[in-house]
């Protein structure tokens, strides 16, 4: 996520691969000059020496020592005390305040009432030597927040995973789950796609519980022995249609102030349609056994000692959920450090405060770190150093339910943080392994470039090696790994949704980061009352090294970008990943009109013949009208023109910084100007189709995957969806986003180019 500083010749062979045309002095920073880059990495190093393992164990310690969900008391208490925090740091900080539709659990039953009797607990029990799992009256009770109330009794079918797909493999063998209850099991897909989908085809409630297939003993011994999740754990979380809008349901666009006009509950839209509650795989065992019916594909069996059986009957089932509708308070806590030189361009740095019980890996092993950066930032205000840019730090509330408070905060300050924002930096849960990068792509030299000067605590390579030389043996071809071995950076991810990056990136248009440590801290405590300082300290970063090195990673980010002369973006890699997600959707067509021609030929011949797998004999479908032919020529157009644009761009920055004095002459202050708004382009005003909210035209979380990124996201699931005159105009809609934003390029190249004839 190595060795501190780059050698002048890996440094001038990663410029070489990517084309710039001029090369500044080996030891320059993108976006500084000669001068300039020795200062910064003074402070960096400076900067890197001050987070403290200690630190970090005693913050987790303090903050995890009670539930602090929603509205609760210590949520409270922990906000004022990291508020005293931060200004015991020297920072200018404060609290702001939200009042929120946040629902909680009056009454939960889920009962088995035939062919037997049998009552599920709904309730985790301590672990002896676990001082904080034994909370129980501050605990919030084991549900999925933003279920509706209520009370059904049906039939039980078993739906897998939940996601469409299952349903459709449902639908060859003539299974309806209309009228009935389902039971689907936790992955797959994000939580609250499971209960959408099953009310689309017509199922009356849900429950969803953790198979210990994927999150438990199979996976290794179980809370307290091992890391995994027990047999009565269970993963509360929200069920909320985020994938519509994000933030409280009651004030959609708005800032949940205590004067906002408020949506009546029954015309909040991302309520779920039917009840649903998580349980137990101890509890959901005697259910599915239960269960009659064809006995469930290979894959879709789990790891319990039973035979898995699809339904419906004679399983019948009672499900009955009552929450308290009331508004809590949420409290974001928020710091400040003012630039000396453009104060109105802010750099913000986020995570989430609040847990849905005590919550030492989600959220605070990421939020510890984030209080050691600003630790880190005041030493260094106090040796002299000022930023160029303002930062912002912030702990956010009410992260776990629905992103409320950065949702809220972003939607109540969208104006001035559509003039002034350059960046928005998040981490969320933080543990052992490797660094995880995801975000804008204007951003993924910078982010690499950062990765190289970071080392990794146990290697003692640079955290960028260890995670290329990772993605080297995790690579599916040998195409893929000489590929990754030339390129000059590593790929980021693709954001989608899932924590509080999405209200910047993908509704004002804020170029955006998600960062963090993982990949070998394995354990299933993942929403639980097991998620504590007792398991963390156990069984995942126990000597905090890795927090060490989140705060060192996102610190050293903050100061760079808050510094930089000029704002270290690069469009070229960016412009490379969108002509990839362009030719991506040009192939779903395609697939698309080669299935439906092979689906077709297939009923003209009846070759939808009875085998002896009841799960491989098929219903004859109807033939389908075969897709018509899509347009692509403005997107590819336009992701041509973006491309000569950023190539522009790069060759006018590479002169700019090689001259060794551009980026110190006044003209750069405009380009900064003319740069902040390169995200901000990519945003188009009416929204993606059906969710208004998402204004973003290349990353989006997907109608139905919930976290899971869709690139191009209109064009893409207008294609998924069958939907041709849509997909004709949204291919249109992201062409004239990627025209905007070779615009902006070629002003800002052009700014480039005055700075450095």
């Amino acid at each position: 996520m190595r060795v501190l500083g780059r050698s002048v010749l890996v440094l001038m062979a990663g410029l070489l691969l990517a084309a710039t045309p001029a090369s500044p002095p080996g030891d320059t920073l993108r976006g500084f000059t000669l001068e300039s880059s020795k200062a910064e990495r003074d402070w960096e190093t400076k900067f890197r020496a001050v987070p403290s393992t200690d630190s970090l164990r005693s913050y987790m310690r303090r903050l995890s020592a009670r539930p602090h969900h929603v509205g609760s008391p210590y949520d409270r208490d922990n906000a004022e005390w990291i508020l005293t925090k931060f200004k015991s740091f020297g920072l200018d900080a404060h609290i702001e305040t939200f009042d929120v539709l946040f629902p909680t659990p009056i009454e939960r039953v889920v009962e088995l009432v035939a062919p037997t009797k049998f009552v599920a607990q709904l309730r985790e029990p301590p672990v002896a030597g676990d001082p904080t799992s034994a909370q129980q009256s501050e605990q919030l009770p084991t549900y999925n927040a933003y279920s509706i109330d209520g009370d059904v009794t049906a039939p039980l079918v078993y739906v897998n995973y939940g996601v469409p797909a299952d349903y459709d493999r449902l639908e060859r063998l003539g299974i309806s789950v209309k009228g009935a209850i389902v039971i689907a099991r936790y992955f797959g897909s994000w939580r609250g796609i499971k209960p959408k989908v099953a009310a689309e085809h017509g199922a009356i409630g849900c429950l969803i519980y953790s198979d210990p297939r994927d999150d438990g003993y199979v996976q290794g011994d179980t809370y307290p022995r091992g890391p995994w999740r027990p047999r009565f754990g269970v993963q509360r979380g929200s069920v909320m249609e985020m994938e519509v809008y994000p933030g409280d349901p009651l004030t959609p666009g708005v800032g949940a102030t205590k004067d906002a006009k408020r949506l009546p509950l029954a015309e909040a839209h991302t309520l779920t349609k039917i009840p649903v509650l998580p349980i137990s795989y101890a509890d959901a065992q005697p259910l599915l056994a239960a269960i009659g019916g064809p006995v469930a594909p290979d894959e879709w069996r789990g790891g319990l000692g039973i035979t898995y059986h699809v339904g419906p009957g004679p399983a019948r089932v009672h499900l009955r959920v009552r929450s308290d509708w009331s508004l809590k308070t949420l409290r974001d806590v928020i710091a400040r450090i003012p630039g000396s030189t453009a104060p109105d361009e802010w750099v913000i740095r986020g995570n989430h405060h609040d847990a849905w019980v005590n919550g030492a890996e989600d959220p605070i092993s990421g939020q510890s770190p984030l209080l050691e950066e600003a630790r880190a930032l005041g030493e260094l205000l106090k040796q002299g150093w000022k930023p160029r840019r303002t930062i912002i730090y912030a702990a956010w509330d009410g992260e776990e339910p629905a992103l409320l408070g950065s949702t809220e905060w972003v939607e109540a300050h969208a104006d001035e943080l559509a003039a002034k924002a350059v960046v928005y930096l998040n981490t969320d849960s933080n543990g052992r392994g490797y660094l995880g990068m995801a975000g804008s792509h204007s951003l993924q030299r910078f982010i690499n470039d950062v990765a190289r000067d970071i080392e990794d605590p146990e290697t003692k390579l640079s955290v960028w090696k260890r995670t290329e030389l990772r993605a080297i043996a995790d690579a599916s071809t040998a195409e893929r790994r000489r590929e990754i071995r030339t390129e000059p950076d590593l790929r980021i991810d693709a954001l989608g949704s899932g924590s509080d990056f999405s209200p910047f990136l993908q509704h004002v248009g804020i170029a955006s980061l998600n960062l963090g440590y993982g990949g070998e801290d394995g354990g299933g405590i993942y929403h639980s009352i097991y998620d504590d300082f007792a398991w963390y300290t156990r069984f995942d970063d126990t000597a905090f090294v890795y927090g060490r090195a989140l705060a060192q990673t996102v610190g050293t980010a903050v100061l760079r970008l808050a510094d930089a002369e000029v704002l270290p973006y690069e469009f070229t890699g960016f412009a490379e990943t969108v002509g990839r997600y362009a030719k991506e959707v040009e192939k779903l067509l395609q697939d698309e009109q080669e299935q439906t021609a092979e689906r077709n030929r297939e009923v003209d011949e009846g070759m939808f013949a009875a085998t002896a797998d009841p799960w491989e004999r098929s219903v004859p479908p109807p033939r389908q009208d075969p897709p018509p032919h899509l347009d692509f020529s403005p997107l590819a157009n336009a992701v041509d023109s973006l491309a000569r644009a950023a190539d522009r761009y790069e060759k006018a920055f590479g002169r700019a910084q090689g001259s060794g004095t551009a980026f110190a002459h006044s003209g750069a202050a405009a380009l900064n100007a003319i740069l902040i708004h390169t995200e901000r382009a990519l945003t188009v005003a009416p929204g993606l189709p059906r969710r208004p909210w998402f204004h973003h035209a290349v990353y989006a979380p997907g109608f139905y995957t919930g976290y899971g990124v869709k690139t191009l996201p209109g064009v893409r699931e207008a294609i998924e969806q069958r939907n041709w005159k849509e997909a004709d105009a949204q291919i249109a809609i992201a062409a004239g986003a990627l025209s905007a934003e070779g615009d902006v390029l070629g002003r800002a190249a052009a700014q480039l180019e005055q700075l450095a004839p």
